[in-house]
């Protein structure tokens, strides 16, 4: 089965409301969905986190793979990238997430071709349920949406995901200037959910050691489940170790090191940081061996999510929920999307392959909007438009 198109697409995927982060306010994210068209007509779908992958693949990495053979994955990895331990010493790893979100089709490809889900060409499903969290945030106003802008709105907007889609499962921004604000956000949520609510956070590196040992014990006593990024480098958080007994999770994937120095506990990814599907089976089975937990980020379309799918399908090392923000996204490229988690959990799709369908009326009009607008701006600073913030914030 020889490939004949392969078309990379940078589009804008906006949130219903932008939230607040540590770096400002976001309102969507900017990835490039890719297509494989096979000269049998068949189409696999991947997914970028990058706009810039876009022009990776149609200007190079397209050519080098028309007219190969799309089962053929490690020879298409052989002419896209380097060797890897030079490839990952690369800072840009926009052609890493390329060639990923290439290969992530391939598998789709494959799925589609053998008429089987993904989960099953990776060995099967150890379940079929995958738990995902509910996100919350303070957040500005969108479309029809007011957004939440106090603790207290926070807190009855976890309240309301709980009474509506059984949410038991939440994870949220932690990361304002003033610490206290966001401590009060997790007070709050504690006592309006009680002590079956999991709660995990993530502050984005915002604060110095100091200001957040001083954070440790009271989260400690709010039972917070996990601690993502909260100062900026891994040194400091093996510092921040010998005080909290939280566990601590980043998107730094370099796992040597992390078995070296014994933090994070976990690391949260996505298939394309790695460089596709085959590579994230190898350093998900690297972590089981390492005993570090593993679970994927959010901000993807239902293409990249429905990889996300299969593959906790299919390992039972990935045990913890992954993270979402399917409730805040009001359209998806995917005819099946936005997907929506019910009592913690959202089905592995059943379909052939990655078991999710483009909508061309949705990818053409995000990708209008990338066209117009530009790239979503994730640094915005509404405070100081203009500027970037510096950190740490406190």
């Amino acid at each position: 089965m020889k490939i004949r198109r392969i078309q990379a697409t940078p589009i804008n995927l906006r949130l219903e409301a932008p939230y607040a982060w540590v770096f400002g306010e976001l309102d969507g994210f900017s990835p490039t969905i890719v297509e494989v068209e096979t000269e049998d007509g068949l189409i696999g779908l991947g997914e970028a986190p990058t706009p810039a992958a876009a022009a990776i693949i149609n200007d190079n990495l397209a050519a080098r793979l028309i007219g190969r053979d799309a089962f053929n994955i490690a020879g298409a990895e052989e002419v896209c990238l380097p060797y890897w331990t030079g490839v990952q010493s690369i800072n840009d790893r926009s052609r890493i997430m390329a060639f990923g979100a290439i290969e992530m089709a391939l598998w789709d490809l494959r799925g589609k071709a053998w008429k089987q889900p993904l989960y099953q060409l990776l060995g099967g499903a150890v379940r079929k349920d995958i738990p995902f969290t509910d996100y919350f945030s303070l957040r500005g106003e969108g479309p029809g949406v007011k957004g939440e802008k106090t603790p207290e709105q926070v807190a009855d907007y976890c309240v309301q995901l709980h009474e509506t889609h059984g949410t038991t499962f939440f994870e949220g921004k932690f990361s304002t200037q003033d610490p206290k604000l966001s401590l009060k956000m997790v007070e709050l949520i504690r006592q309006k959910l009680g002590d079956d609510a999991m709660i995990r956070i993530d502050s984005n590196q915002a604060y110095s050691l100091a200001t957040a040992r001083r954070l440790v014990r009271p989260l400690e006593e709010l039972g917070v489940r996990n601690w993502e990024d909260p100062v900026t480098t891994i040194e400091e958080m093996r510092e921040l170790r010998r005080h909290c007994s939280i566990p601590f999770s980043t998107h730094n994937i370099d796992i040597a090191r992390a078995m070296e120095i014994k933090v994070p506990d976990a690391f949260v990814g996505n298939p394309t940081v790695h460089g596709g599907i085959g590579r994230m089976l190898r350093f998900v089975g690297a972590c089981e061996h390492a005993g570090i937990d593993f679970w994927c980020y959010s901000g993807d379309s239902g293409v990249g999510s429905a990889a996300y799918l299969h593959l906790c399908a299919a390992l039972g090392w990935i045990r913890e929920p992954n993270q979402s923000l399917f409730r805040m996204l009001p359209m998806d490229v995917i005819e099946e999307g936005p997907f929506s988690p019910k009592n913690n959990v959202v089905r592995v799709p059943e379909g052939h392959g990655l078991g999710v369908a483009l909508s061309r009326e949705n990818l053409a009009a995000c990708h209008r909007d990338f066209i117009e607008n530009g790239p979503c701006n994730k640094y915005h600073d509404p405070a100081k438009p203009g500027t970037y913030r510096r950190l740490p914030l406190n």
